[in-house]
């Protein structure tokens, strides 16, 4: 009888234990990870430098890049135009970016009507923040962080369309990220394998003491 009675005890206070861990909670196979992810993205990480990156983004409908001319956006830019050079500041936890034109200084914006426009450097707008999402077929879009549901997109002849008109499915919203002319890396460079070998004993010199 005591014995069963300690088993049932132990049992009782293993199920206590995992129902109030939530790491526990959260090591639950099929747990719906998303909404703690976009928590987390929105708080700012303080601990970590911030990253910067320079790529090009290539519009899937227009067949060229995006432009920050000033306040005027654009997708004509040819490869290696140098105001298709983006300068992007990522400094969150998920995927939460500023872009910004590296020749003209302004950030990439999208204002409550649904509008891409160009901001000063000096501002530091909700307006100016974006999500980076890869699509299923490794595509990039861009949702504002501020107007959920709106994305970047351009129409063929490279004009914006307006955020509230978007949908992620729609080709105007995908993009390819592209290194400028000359900053490409080095890929025919072999990858080369370390190897360990055994550690060797030190041998302590013997003298005359």
């Amino acid at each position: 009888m005591w014995p069963l009675l300690s088993m049932l005890t132990v049992l009782c206070i293993q199920m206590l234990l995992v129902m109030c861990n939530p790491l526990q909670v959260l090591g639950v196979d099929g747990v719906n990870f998303s909404v703690h992810v976009e928590n987390q993205t929105q708080v700012r990480d303080t601990m970590s430098r911030k990253h910067h990156r320079v790529y090009q983004l290539y519009s899937r409908t227009s067949g060229k890049h995006v432009q920050v001319i000033g306040r005027r956006i654009s997708a004509r830019g040819d490869d290696g135009d140098k105001y298709a050079q983006l300068v992007v500041e990522a400094d969150t936890f998920g995927s939460q970016v500023r872009i910004r034109g590296k020749e003209t200084n302004y950030y990439l914006c999208m204002n409550r009507r649904g509008k891409l426009v160009g901001k000063k450097a000096s501002n530091r707008s909700a307006d100016c923040v974006f999500v980076e999402k890869v699509l299923e077929n490794h595509y990039t879009a861009l949702m504002s962080a501020r107007y959920t549901g709106w994305y970047v997109g351009f129409t063929k002849r490279g004009r914006p369309r307006r955020g509230n008109l978007t949908l992620p499915n729609q080709q105007e919203v995908h993009f390819m990220k592209r290194f400028p002319p000359g900053e490409q890396p080095d890929l025919t460079t072999p990858f080369r394998f370390t190897t360990i070998s055994k550690r060797s004993k030190r041998v302590r010199a013997t003298g005359p003491r």
